[in-house]
């Protein structure tokens, strides 16, 4: 299982690209490339989702966990190039009335 997290951050925009499974052995990377932008004010964080093939529960707990500390800091969160497949996860959960989240992909690394 494998995963590949490539990260641009110019001023207060971060760009990330996420390649590869998200799952319970693989999102403790995820988490720890990306929570670190929790603490810092007013982060535009687009993360281009278009090259995950698989994600489940633990995944969709790493972005909640990521909008939470955004928004607490008054940044925000955009999804982007999600498959139809990992769109459903968010439609089910209801994630998506409440985050940005977008088929199509969205500046980049």
């Amino acid at each position: 299982m494998n995963i590949s997290i490539d990260i641009q951050e110019i001023d207060n925009h971060v760009f990330a690209k996420i390649n590869g499974e998200i799952d319970a052995y693989t999102a403790p990377k995820l988490r720890e490339a990306l929570i670190p932008f929790n603490d810092k004010y007013g982060i535009e964080m687009s993360i281009d989702l278009s090259g995950v093939t698989y994600m489940d529960s633990t995944g969709l707990g790493v972005f909640v966990g990521l909008f939470k500390g955004l928004r607490t800091n008054e940044g925000k969160l955009s999804l982007n190039g999600l498959t139809s497949r990992i769109e459903r996860l968010f439609d089910i959960t209801g994630l998506s009335k409440i985050m940005d989240i977008n088929t199509e992909v969205e500046g980049g690394v």
